[in-house]
C-alpha cells in the first residue's frame, strides 16, 4: 500500500508524514502476516519431524557384533533426521530474524511519529496544532496508535523467539502443540490492534469514509 492512490497525496509536511506512515504500517503487518504463515508450517515440520525422530530412536544398549549391523540403517536414519531437523530449525531462525527487521523498522515508524508530535508541541505549544493532520486525529492520537501496534508486535516477537529455542527441545506432545497455538494464534496481538490500523488508515485516506 501506498499513499499515491489517496486523497491526500498531494499534502505536503507532516500530513504527507503520516499518511506515508500509515502506509508502512500496513505493508509491515502484511510482511509480518506472511512470516507468521510461514514460520506456522516451520515449526509445524518441526514438531513432525521431533515425533518422527523420537519414535525411530536407536536403542541405549547395542547388541552383540553378530547383530549390530542390522541396526545400522536405524542409526543412519537417525542422523539423517538429526539434520532434517536442523535444516527447519534454522530456516525457522530466518523467519524469526526477519521478524526483527520488521519491529526494528516499527520502531523507527513510532519514533518518526513521536518526532511531528514533538516539532508541532515546538511550533504551536503543548496543545499543538489546533486543526487535525487529516479527517479528525491531532498528532498525538496518531502516536497513540504507532506506541500500540508496536508494544503488540514487540511482545509477539519475544513470544515467537521463546517458541523458536524451545520447540525443538521439548519431549511433552502437549508443550509442542501449545507452542504451535501460540504461534498460530499470537496472543500479544489482539484484534484490536487490526482495527487500530483500519482506524489509521481510515484516518489518512487509505480506506474509504
Amino acid at each position: 500500500m501506498t499513499s499515491s492512490n489517496t486523497k491526500f497525496s498531494a499534502v505536503t509536511g507532516s500530513s504527507r508524514k503520516v499518511a506515508d506512515n500509515a502506509a508502512d504500517w500496513h505493508n509491515l503487518m502484511v510482511r509480518w502476516d506472511k512470516l507468521n504463515g510461514r514460520g506456522f508450517q516451520l515449526a509445524t515440520n518441526i514438531v513432525n519431524m521431533r515425533r518422527s525422530q523420537t519414535d525411530r530412536r536407536p536403542p541405549d544398549d547395542v547388541p552383540s557384533a553378530s547383530t549390530s549391523q542390522s541396526f545400522l540403517p536405524v542409526v543412519q536414519q537417525h542422523t539423517a533426521a538429526a539434520a532434517d531437523l536442523q535444516e527447519e530449525c534454522s530456516k525457522l531462525q530466518a523467519v524469526v530474524d526477519q521478524m526483527v527487521v520488521v519491529v526494528e523498522k516499527m520502531e523507527r515508524l513510532t519514533a518518526v511519529q513521536k518526532g511531528l508530535q514533538d516539532l508541532e508541541e515546538f511550533q504551536f505549544g503543548p496543545e499543538g496544532r489546533a486543526s487535525p493532520l487529516c479527517h479528525s486525529w491531532r498528532t498525538r492520537e496518531f502516536v497513540d496508535s504507532a506506541q500500540v501496534l508496536l508494544a503488540a508486535f514487540s511482545q509477539e516477537l519475544k513470544l515467537k523467539q521463546v517458541v523458536l529455542q524451545e520447540l525443538a527441545h521439548t519431549a511433552s506432545a502437549d508443550l509442542q502443540l501449545v507452542y504451535l497455538s501460540c504461534w498460530l494464534h499470537q496472543p500479544y496481538i489482539p484484534p484490536q490492534s487490526r482495527l487500530t490500523l483500519e482506524a489509521l488508515l481510515l484516518e489518512t485516506g487509505h480506506r474509504p469514509l
